[in-house]
């Protein structure tokens, strides 16, 4: 039996063993890399290709923001006015006065709100707001917005629509109210521009960065929805996103009535 406390003996098992090592180490071929690792590395590069896409779309749709308003080239059968700026309202109206449409349809009023508080912060325009202004009180976000209008559309017959928002709304707007509308409508978009968001300074500021961002991930969501999907009313993806169905049967405030 061989002792490791012999030196002699030592020497030889180690030389031994490291002699019959070399030959089979020289025979045995490379060990592949694991796919594991290779799956990774696809999946990195993956994730980098997807990252530096959804990069490069956001700095086109910034790019494609309206940077200053403009009198439509045409004029439309009606004017719609999303909620959520009081001077996309005034704007509304300004283009109803002009003769830009014949009606205005204000879609996603608060609750709150009446044709005589409409009026109050349009004094000069109240013979207008009474005859020619729509409320509607059941649109809970752009989605039911668009639905609104296409009823609105159908009721008095409209096949072209002057649409009002901010710019930066604009875009997911124009998709909802492209997909709700019938192939032969045609959609005038007059993107209101304020001094509250500048989309050439926006990454200078956390808030305008936040609402830009924002807005573009939901239009990423509403173009992907609305490829897969026939009417928004129908919609169980609507649904999710807008945490709701996205229009509510509510009836006019008495106040609002009262003028008309």
């Amino acid at each position: 039996m061989l002792r490791a406390s012999d030196p002699h003996q030592s020497d030889t098992v180690g030389w031994s063993w490291h002699e019959w090592s070399l030959p089979h180490r020289a025979a045995c071929p490379a060990l592949p890399r694991h796919r594991g690792s290779i799956l990774w590395q696809v999946f990195g590069l993956g994730a980098g290709l997807a990252t530096a896409a959804l990069l490069i779309g956001f700095l086109i749709f910034v790019g494609a923001l309206a940077r200053q308003e403009r009198t439509p080239s045409d004029r439309a059968d009606g004017i719609v006015a999303l909620t959520g700026g009081a001077q996309r309202i005034g704007d509304a109206i300004d283009l109803l006065a002009g003769g830009y449409g014949r009606r205005l349809l204000i879609t996603g009023v608060n609750e709150r709100t009446s044709r005589d508080e409409i009026a109050r912060l349009n004094p000069t325009q109240r013979a207008l707001i009474a005859c020619c202004v729509d409320l509607d009180y059941r649109a809970r976000n752009t989605i039911g917005n668009a639905i609104e209008t296409r009823r609105w559309m159908r009721a008095h017959r409209f096949s072209t629509v002057a649409v009002v928002t901010s710019n930066y709304h604009m875009p997911r707007t124009l998709i909802e109210l492209v997909h709700a509308l019938q192939d032969s409508d045609r959609v005038l978009p007059h993107p209101v521009v304020t001094e509250a968001f500048d989309a050439d300074r926006w990454w200078q500021s956390p808030p305008a960065a936040r609402l830009v961002a924002s807005e573009y991930v939901k239009f990423l969501a509403s173009w992907v929805r609305t490829r897969f999907e026939d009417d928004p009313e129908r919609s169980r993806a609507a649904i999710l996103i807008g945490r709701g169905k996205p229009v509510k049967m509510v009836a006019e405030p008495l106040a609002a009535r009262t003028l008309d």
